[in-house]
């Protein structure tokens, strides 16, 4: 969060920093400063959200490939946003939230659906394969609806690569809300996570409500997608590489697992979108390519680490 502070297209040094943090906008670096915090601020709640979300889907299907990015949860988000904009006039902060709540759940119940048909039901190849493979349709329908608007097609630029530019602090007081529902949502469902690891039939012996259980978490991490991706767009891959450099660390408890992979997020995401401003001063490289570039190589090692091959 400091080094978003002080660096980007104008380098600050630490006193303009604390002077901007106590209200001043006298000088070019204080103005910087001051409009950098609701974006550092937004990275950090979105961050959180993703690698929350991340470690829950992957705790409440078992499977290790899972994230918003690969299983489309978060382009069904977009879609939903985008369409809502373009034929429906959709307008409200507020509204932009609940339209990508909905799109985001509809998303991953469909995922699903098409994950379990054939032999072995939902195994973790055919998850991530079905949401690639949803992810690309549903970004080639975004792009089909964008297209042709070019009256508001750089409104519509968020929902097709992500980042956190623009930041404000209206921003954060309509999204934050939701965010913390759904993180209390998913810290409530740690220790029922932990019974569900053991397997459904483990689970339910232990006094678990398993459909419920998984219900809960799936609409809590929902919530954190769709919120997420209303205010930044469809930033993948946070999901996936937090949880598991996670369970390196402080192992696979979901009563600790769930708040540090919030905490690395946050982490994540907020040191990639002080890169991207500093890798192309003045300009700057959306946050959403560069989760990709470092996503997509871990998303590999991890299919090869677990071998996962059955169809």
């Amino acid at each position: 969060m400091a080094c978003s502070l002080a660096f980007g297209s104008r380098d600050v040094a630490a006193s303009d920093v604390w002077s901007a943090l106590g209200g001043a906008a006298h000088t070019l670096e204080e103005a910087a400063v001051t409009k950098r915090i609701p974006r550092t601020l937004l990275a950090v709640a979105v961050g959180g959200a993703l690698g929350l979300s991340g470690a829950v889907m992957q705790g409440v299907t078992r499977n290790p490939l899972a994230d918003p990015g690969i299983l489309g949860v978060n382009m069904g988000a977009s879609l939903a946003v985008v369409t809502a904009i373009a034929y429906f006039g959709l307008a409200s902060a507020s509204g932009y939230i609940w339209v990508a709540m909905l799109g985001a759940a509809l998303t991953a119940g469909f995922v699903y659906a098409v994950g379990s048909l054939g032999r072995g039901g939902a195994t973790p190849l055919k998850l991530a394969l079905a949401g690639a493979a949803i992810s690309a349709a549903l970004a080639s329908l975004v792009s089909a609806v964008v297209l042709p608007r070019n009256d508001i097609s750089g409104t519509f630029r968020l929902w097709q690569i992500g980042g956190v530019g623009g930041a404000s602090y209206a921003q954060l007081g309509t999204v934050l809300p939701y965010l913390l529902a759904g993180f209390l949502i998913c810290l409530a469902c740690s220790r029922a996570l932990n019974s569900l690891a053991l397997g459904d039939e483990l689970a339910a012996g232990l006094g678990e409500r398993v459909a419920f259980v998984r219900a809960t978490a799936a609409l809590g991490a929902v919530m954190l997608c769709g919120a997420s991706t209303a205010v930044a767009g469809p930033i993948t891959f946070v999901g996936l590489v937090v949880p598991h450099a996670c369970r390196l660390l402080i192992g696979i408890d979901h009563r600790w697992l769930l708040p540090f992979s919030a905490l690395g997020g946050a982490a994540l995401l907020t040191a990639a979108d002080v890169v991207g401003r500093v890798v192309a001063r003045p300009a700057e490289i959306d946050v959403g390519i560069l989760t990709a570039i470092i996503g997509a190589p871990f998303f590999i090692h991890i299919v090869r680490r677990q071998k996962v091959r059955s169809l």
